[in-house]
């Protein structure tokens, strides 16, 4: 309380007073200060990791198709499975490949017969985004008799946990996004939630970051093949700061991304959906969480020729 004074100086007194409480606020918080980053993608949005509060929200409960980006759940569902076995051996079968072949889809190139583990499924799956690594995982910790029988029983595990992280605006028909009923959607804000669920796990956190994955797996005819794969994700190697984590592209669902970055003690992790220039709107949205500006000066990493895109 200020004490009372002669008019014209208690007066200059408040002013002063109001004048260095506004400077204290606005140097509290310069991301909270800017203004809000225009993107290209048609949804968008940034949650603090942490803490789960929205850093940025665009059309963010409003439901559309999410391409690749699936693989997320796909590869969350399997290391939640309980007791899961990284180093269990899995026999490529033929109808991976086939189903690849038909759907003309990104691939991990797994050949038939070889035993890949399920930990380089899950590279194959989130690196090259591999739709065949997708479809053997989902093969495996399924339940049936039958292929189709185990992927609908993992798909079904795929919704359950989408219930589980009370999400009431995502549907899986697809173990990788590829959807013929076009009855796989979710929103920029539950697809956030999801990847925040994710990056919980270490190991889904090592699998993300990766730029390459370079591994041997023996052949059905007792010989050794080397595995490697490229990540997609462009922005990792060129945001300072990015772990993460996910491409995904589609005729309905246009160029999508689900983006994670840490700078100090800070995390955060965000999504674009139908973005055609993604990875500067990815690069804008966390400069604007981060209170930085370096989208502008970003170079995109570089992919291999022979590498995947997605």
């Amino acid at each position: 309380m200020i004490p009372s004074l002669p008019g014209a100086r208690r007066a200059a007194v408040i002013s002063l007073t109001a004048g260095a409480l506004m400077a204290v606020s606005a140097l509290a918080s310069p991301a909270q200060a800017a203004t809000a980053p225009s993107i290209s993608g048609k949804g968008g949005f940034v949650l603090n990791n942490a803490s789960g509060a929205t850093v940025y929200s665009k059309t963010a409960d409003t439901r559309r198709q999410m391409a690749s980006t699936t693989k997320i759940m796909t590869a969350a569902v399997v290391l939640s499975t309980k007791g899961v076995d990284l180093n269990r051996k899995v026999t490529v079968k033929q109808a991976y490949r086939d189903y690849v072949a038909k759907e003309g889809a990104s691939t991990a190139d797994l050949r038939t017969g070889d035993k890949v583990t399920v930990r380089q499924l899950l590279y194959g799956t989130m690196l090259p985004s591999g739709c065949d690594a997708a479809y053997a995982l989902a093969d495996t910790f399924g339940t049936g008799s039958t292929n189709a029988a185990r992927t609908k029983s993992f798909i079904a595990k795929m919704n359950a946990k989408a219930v589980e992280l009370k999400l009431k605006n995502t549907k899986f028909d697809s173990f990788d996004g590829i959807s013929q009923a076009g009855n796989n959607y979710t929103t920029p804000r539950d697809l956030a939630k999801i990847a925040q669920y994710a990056m919980k796990n270490s190991n889904f956190r090592a699998v993300v970051k990766a730029t390459s994955y370079k591994s041997t797996a023996p052949t059905s005819t007792g010989g050794t093949r080397t595995y490697t794969w490229y990540q997609t994700n462009q922005l990792l190697g060129s945001y300072k700061g990015a772990i993460g984590i996910k491409t995904g592209t589609g005729t309905a669902a246009g160029p999508c991304l689900v983006f994670a970055a840490t700078r100090g003690t800070k995390t955060l992790v965000g999504v674009v959906l139908n973005g055609p220039d993604r990875y500067k709107d990815a690069a804008k949205l966390l400069d604007y969480g981060f209170g930085t500006a370096t989208a502008k000066t970003m170079k995109l990493r570089t992919l291999p020729a022979d590498a995947q895109r997605d």
